[in-house]
C-alpha cells in the first residue's frame, strides 16, 4: 500500500483528523507537557505492533491500528499523566488486542479497554485535551466538522446519532426528577466535548461496532444505558468507555453467533471458546 493510499483510507484519514485535533490543542495544554507522553506511546505501540504483525504474517506492515489506539488513548487521559503512564497504557491495549479476539477480530475497542483496565493500577485522570475543550467555541468546530466526515466515512452517523440521542434524553429525564446539579456536567465543558469525541471517534470503531444499521441501533441503545448507569451508580471516569467495552461483547457474542449458526442460549460456549487466549490460533 502506498502512502497516498493509505491517507485515503479510513484509517489513514483518522490519523490525519487526530493529529490535527492534537496539533490545535497542545499549546492550550503545553506542548513539553503532553509530547513526551505522546511520542512515546506512539513510538511504544507501533513497534510492540509491528513486531506482532512481522511474527503473524511473516511481512512487515505498517501498524497504523497502534498508532491510532496510542493517539486516542493519550487525548483522553489527562495531559499531566506522567509518560511511563501513557506508554504502558499503550502498550497494554496492543496486547489485548490479540490476546482477546475472535476469528472476526479484536472484541473490545482496544483504548477502551486499556484505560479501564489500569486505571486501578495508575488511577489516571481523563481530561480528553484532544476533544478541544480549551480552545475557543469557533475552534471547537473542528471536532464536530472532523468527527462527522469520519463516522459518515465508515458508515456509523446512524450509530453516533442514536447513541447521542439517548444517551442526553436519559440525563435530561434525570434532571427533572430528580437533582439536576447531579447530571449538569454532562452538558458542559469538557463533558460535552468527551462524549462528543467519544460518539465520533472510539464508538464508531469498525473493528469492534456493527455495520447494519438495525444493529447500529442496539448497539447505541447498550453503549447509552451502561454509560448512563455507571455514572449514576458508581460515578466512575471512565462511565462512557464502560458503556462501549459491555456493547463490543454483545457485538462480539452477535458475530461469533451469526457466523455459527447457533442462538442464545446454545451458543455461548461457542463465544466462550472462540474468545479464550488459550484456543489455538491461525
Amino acid at each position: 500500500m502506498t502512502v497516498r493510499h493509505f491517507f485515503r483510507t479510513p484509517k489513514g484519514l483518522l490519523t490525519i483528523v487526530l493529529i490535527l485535533l492534537a496539533a490545535i490543542a497542545a499549546p492550550h495544554e503545553g506542548i513539553r507537557t503532553i509530547a513526551p507522553g505522546l511520542l512515546s506511546a506512539v513510538a511504544v505501540a507501533a513497534a510492540l505492533d509491528l513486531l506482532i504483525l512481522r511474527s503473524r504474517h511473516t511481512r512487515w506492515e505498517f501498524p497504523s491500528g497502534a498508532v491510532l489506539t496510542a493517539l486516542i488513548i493519550v487525548m483522553v487521559l489527562s495531559a499531566q499523566t506522567p509518560w511511563y503512564v501513557v506508554t504502558l497504557t499503550s502498550a497494554f491495549a496492543i496486547l489485548t488486542k490479540y490476546l482477546v479476539r475472535t476469528r472476526a477480530g479484536n472484541v473490545f475497542n482496544p483504548a477502551a479497554l486499556a484505560i479501564v483496565a489500569t486505571f486501578p493500577v495508575f488511577h489516571a485522570g481523563q481530561s480528553w485535551w484532544g476533544a478541544l475543550p480549551e480552545v475557543a467555541p469557533a475552534v471547537q468546530a473542528a471536532l464536530v466538522v472532523t468527527g462527522v466526515f469520519i463516522a459518515n466515512r465508515v458508515n456509523k452517523m446512524p450509530l453516533v446519532l442514536a447513541f447521542l440521542a439517548i444517551y442526553y434524553s436519559l440525563f435530561t429525564l434525570t434532571s427533572f426528577v430528580s437533582d439536576p446539579a447531579w447530571v449538569s456536567e454532562v452538558f458542559r465543558t469538557p463533558d460535552l466535548q468527551a462524549v462528543l469525541f467519544f460518539a465520533l471517534f472510539i464508538l464508531t470503531d469498525p473493528p469492534t461496532s456493527p455495520v447494519r444499521y438495525r444493529d447500529q441501533l442496539v448497539f447505541a441503545v447498550i453503549v447509552a444505558v451502561v454509560s448512563y448507569a455507571v455514572f449514576e451508580w458508581i460515578g466512575a471516569v471512565y462511565y462512557l468507555l464502560a458503556g462501549v467495552l459491555v456493547a463490543n461483547v454483545w457485538e462480539a457474542w452477535r458475530r461469533v453467533q451469526r457466523r455459527a449458526g447457533q442462538t442464545f442460549p446454545d451458543g455461548i460456549a461457542v463465544f466462550v471458546r472462540e474468545v479464550s487466549p488459550w484456543r489455538a490460533r491461525r
